[in-house]
């Protein structure tokens, strides 16, 4: 019941025949007594070997990579756990003794600094009285020391400092929050790093809080200290080589640092503080893997992390690497006689795709090939279909940069207009930006109606109440719009709506909608060839009319510069008892062409 089959296994490249046969018959291949053994079976085993090595792209890629992969893999398995293994210990090892000893100079400074403002609290001269004499006694006490003192009290005024003379004429604190929390401690207290106002650099503080013998007060008595002097504590001198450590307060600010590309004050640049987790640890940075010791100081309640490239910390590995390479070139070899054969099936193809891509890559026209192998042929249809697609797109590309350039230039010259108008009419700072961004922000409504209206031009109705509805009161009847639908260029839009935005902020300044009942009536419409607006405000207060309406402002010179400049616009304005009218006339061929009036 079974018919003569082929069989080939591949076991690592090597190709073996098996046959099966159906009992009582005789294979094909099989040569009974007397047969010519030279004949057509060998012809016929060649025939059928070549039809089945015509395989995919992945057959071929699959059996190189196992011929240059599997034996070089497990030789590699076992050297690399070996090394893996004793390098973790002894990095471990270094790792706890570096931070340990970091952590260690680190307390010892922060107590010999308590232990200094605990004798400095005993003395009796702690007193408003004789606040200069105890100046005198701990600058005296501290001349050899990098430490300053600071004498606080519950409002944060400092009531002297030793790094300037006594007497001179000090700030509040610099780091409120640390003196508030000390006071409610009632004990010593180490605060975060923070920007010192009278040493103008970064400092930490130490506080010891206390209360006068004569009860005037409660006090903080404040030893302070650059960030930089604990340099020392991370100095590369006390680190295995290829490492560096960073001493960081209880928010995960850098004080002070080995690695000088790390700013005091700032955050620590990866993201495993301020998460109170202590030891050995892996982390990743910007694609760069690190190995992390963390240490945690109790007395202070600071941080220090100590960390190194995971390639250098591996350097240790060398002779195990060694021995990999070593490995690896032997099965190297054996890989590349292997993959030779196979090689030789895709040179042909190869080469032709890399011709194929240079031509894609001078932008040339590509025609699709036929090739042996069924990937390499749907890489040359794709590459023919790229280089069509690669034509069309730097087609699109060039229109669209120039009229990106365009709409960009139009927009920076309105802008730089916008600004030089607004600086000259402020009266000051808050002022100018707050009118500013006013301005910017109508010219960005303006502008979003002109993109999503750019084929068919922005409707003149939709353009008004775009610019009007941050100025319409709650009675919406007080603003009232009509005229025929009109379609406009569009920066012809963008002059239009900055105007009526100006408008409507000086409506709202000293106009009709600066009261309770005055109300705005905007018509226009088009007769021969001109576009008709007016502006009409009803029930404004007289004096704010009167005053106001004076004032040569930004409004007033978008209306009668920009609409007269670039619309030739013809402007009137009229005062009327109960408020001001603009009429404004500008030829429909100003509009744009082709999109003046919808039919």
């Amino acid at each position: 019941m079974f018919r003569s089959v082929i069989g080939i296994r591949e076991p690592f490249g090597v190709l073996s025949v098996v046959r099966f046969t159906r009992p009582g018959t005789v294979d094909e291949g099989h040569l009974s007594d007397g047969q010519d053994k030279k004949s057509a079976p060998g012809a016929r085993w060649r025939t059928r070997l070549r039809s089945r090595l015509r395989r995919p792209l992945s057959f071929y890629l699959t059996v190189l990579l196992l011929i240059a992969i599997v034996p070089s893999f497990v030789f590699s398995m076992i050297i690399l756990k070996r090394s893996i293994d004793e390098q973790e210990r002894v990095v471990t090892a270094l790792l706890r003794a570096s931070t340990g000893s970091v952590t260690r100079v680190v307390e010892r400074e922060i107590d010999g600094m308590l232990t200094t403002l605990r004798v400095l609290s005993t003395a009796s001269t702690i007193d408003n009285n004789n606040l200069e004499q105890f100046y005198d006694r701990a600058r005296s006490s501290l001349a050899d020391t990098d430490s300053n003192l600071l004498v606080i009290d519950r409002a944060h005024n400092q009531l002297f400092n030793t790094r300037v003379p006594f007497g001179s004429r000090l700030a509040k604190a610099s780091d409120p929050t640390s003196i508030d929390q000390a006071f409610r401690n009632g004990g010593p207290f180490i605060s975060n790093v923070f920007f010192g106002q009278t040493a103008k650099r970064w400092v930490f503080n130490v506080y010891l809080p206390i209360t006068t013998p004569l009860g005037n007060g409660d006090y903080l008595l404040t030893l302070t200290q650059n960030a930089e002097n604990m340099l020392k504590a991370v100095n590369r001198d006390v680190l295995s080589p290829g490492w560096n450590a960073a001493l960081l307060d209880g928010a995960g600010n850098v004080i002070a640092s080995s690695d000088k590309a790390l700013a005091v004050g700032k955050p620590f640049f990866m993201e495993i503080v301020p998460a109170l987790r202590v030891g050995v640890g892996e982390a990743v940075h910007d694609g760069v893997e690190y190995r992390t010791v963390t240490e945690f100081s109790v007395l202070t309640g600071w941080k220090i992390v100590a960390w190194a490239k995971s390639s250098d910390v591996d350097a240790p590995a060398l002779w195990s690497y060694l021995w990999l390479s070593l490995g690896g070139l032997l099965f190297a070899g054996i890989a590349i006689a292997g993959s030779a054969a196979i090689a030789r099936l895709l040179a042909q193809g190869v080469k032709l795709l890399a011709r194929d891509a240079h031509l894609l890559g001078a932008g040339r026209p590509i025609a699709a090939r036929k090739h042996m192998i069924a990937e390499i042929e749907t890489v040359s249809t794709a590459l023919a279909e790229a280089a069509q697609a690669r034509r069309k797109a730097e087609n699109e590309i060039r229109f669209l940069m120039r009229e990106v350039a365009h709409r960009s230039k139009n927009q920076l010259t309105v802008i730089q207009s916008m600004l030089n108008q607004s600086l000259n009419a402020a009266e000051n700072r808050v002022d100018f930006a707050e009118t500013f961004r006013k301005r910017i922000s109508g010219l960005a409504r303006s502008t979003d109606l002109m993109i999503a209206n750019a084929a068919q031009g922005v409707d003149f109705h939709e353009l008004a109440q775009n610019q009007l509805q941050p100025f319409i009161p709650d009675d919406p009847l007080r603003v009232h719009l009509s005229g025929p639908p009109v379609r406009l260029d569009a920066q012809v839009s963008q002059t239009l709506g900055m105007a009526l935005h100006e408008l409507a902020t000086n409506a709202t300044k000293y106009g009709a909608l600066a009261n309770g009942s005055g109300t705005i009536d905007l018509q226009w419409s088009v007769s021969d060839g001109t576009f008709l607006l007016a502006w009409r405000e009803k029930g404004a207060d007289i004096d704010p009319i009167e005053t106001g309406s004076l004032r040569k402002g930004f409004g007033t010179m978008v209306l009668e510069r920009m609409l007269g400049m670039a619309l030739d616009a013809k402007l009137e304005r009229i005062m009327h008892s109960d408020g001001i009218e603009w009429r404004v006339k500008i030829p429909t061929e100003k509009l744009g062409a082709d999109l003046s009036v919808q039919p």
